[in-house]
């Protein structure tokens, strides 16, 4: 079996660039063989990208989320489009909506996301999407503004409902390790909407770890708990959708599936 983290914040995870490559080995040892890394800050992407630079498993996205709206740097839509040419950029992200943390207002929230997926329409590139108390005005303006290549709604928040209405876009849905929790009642219906081929799954290290290692940062090596646990709520065998999961996230970031 292989696994496929999906959106990973190893440089928040640990500083120092050793240490980060050995949480990427831990994920191999695990079986946890591809990992998209998200850089925390746009500020921080080209010093995270040379940490990882070695590390050929690991793949990366450029973007400015909701969280730096109010400094998202003087030049940096020409950062994303360095980023992107890049080798192993595979994706703009994060990008979104964060109405939790009320980052700036609204509107400037609204408008950057905007730009940066006209932005990525232009690079040919997939989106990871951001949504946090923000589901309304995220899927409205993914109705206009969704590049022809995609987007993963990352660690998917809201309900079934909300997904059915998604589903009519080019979306993926990426769950994390809190699907593991006895109350994400939400997420366990809303697994039971979805067609197999438009899930995903991710850590979201160092946050949303898994309920068997509550109490510690979170690593991509935990990511094979949350596949066993869809696993179980799928009744599938953990071998055939841990196939299915690596084929998908191959094909949404436009990987070879070796």
């Amino acid at each position: 079996m292989q696994y496929f983290d999906t959106h990973a914040h190893v440089g928040l995870i640990v500083d120092d660039p050793i240490e980060q490559l050995i949480i990427i080995q831990e994920a191999r040892q695990a079986s946890v063989n591809r990992i998209v890394s998200i850089c925390n800050s746009l500020h921080d992407f080209a010093k995270i990208y040379e940490n990882l630079k070695s590390a050929v498993n690991v793949y990366h996205a450029v973007g400015v989320s909701p969280s730096e709206v109010q400094n998202p740097g003087k030049d940096w839509i020409q950062t994303i489009e360095q980023g992107v040419a890049l080798p192993r950029v595979v994706a703009v992200g994060e990008i979104g909506l964060d109405y939790y943390r009320k980052f700036g207002d609204k509107n400037s929230q609204i408008e950057l996301f905007i730009t940066q997926l006209d932005l990525a329409a232009k690079l040919n590139m997939p989106v990871i999407i951001h949504n946090r108390d923000a589901g309304h005005d995220v899927l409205d303006i993914l109705r206009d503004r969704l590049p022809p290549k995609g987007g993963v709604l990352h660690c998917y928040s809201e309900n079934a409902e909300y997904a059915k209405k998604a589903l009519n876009l080019n979306l993926y849905f990426s769950f994390a390790g809190n699907l593991t929790y006895r109350n994400a009642r939400n997420l366990h219906e809303t697994i039971e909407v979805l067609p197999l081929d438009r899930i995903l799954i991710e850590s979201e290290s160092p946050f949303m770890v898994p309920a068997d290692y509550r109490g510690k940062r979170n690593m991509p090596k935990y990511l094979p708990v949350t596949a066993r646990f869809l696993a179980e709520m799928l009744e599938m065998d953990e071998e055939e959708l841990s196939n299915q999961l690596w084929e998908n996230s191959n094909r949404f970031f436009g990987l070879p599936g070796e």
